[in-house]
């Protein structure tokens, strides 16, 4: 037996993954174009004051949208953390290498 309205709401939130997993793969590519400029001038991986600021920004994005400003918080640190450590990685490469 089928539950049509169920079925209805889990199609709703594969939809909404899939669109998660393509927004997130299209913001690790830029992430990653900024990490070969960071080696490439020098920077540092990590941008402490950026991250805050970002952190705060969408903190407050996450309230107005009614979602819990402590997951969005969690959500977008592990991102971060992720962006850093490719940011690092890319860094130790000898540079002109991908």
């Amino acid at each position: 037996m089928s539950d049509e309205k169920l079925v209805e709401y889990r199609r709703s939130i594969d939809n909404i993954d899939a669109a998660l997993i393509h927004i997130l793969a299209e913001r690790f590519r830029i992430t990653q174009a900024v990490g070969q400029y960071k080696a490439a001038k020098g920077l540092a991986p990590a941008d402490v004051s950026r991250e805050s600021s970002q952190i705060k920004r969408l903190r407050g994005l996450a309230e107005e949208a009614g979602l819990d400003p402590e997951f969005s918080e969690k959500f977008l640190r592990f991102v971060i953390d992720e962006v850093i450590h490719h940011h690092e990685r890319i860094a130790e490469k000898p540079h002109g290498q991908d």
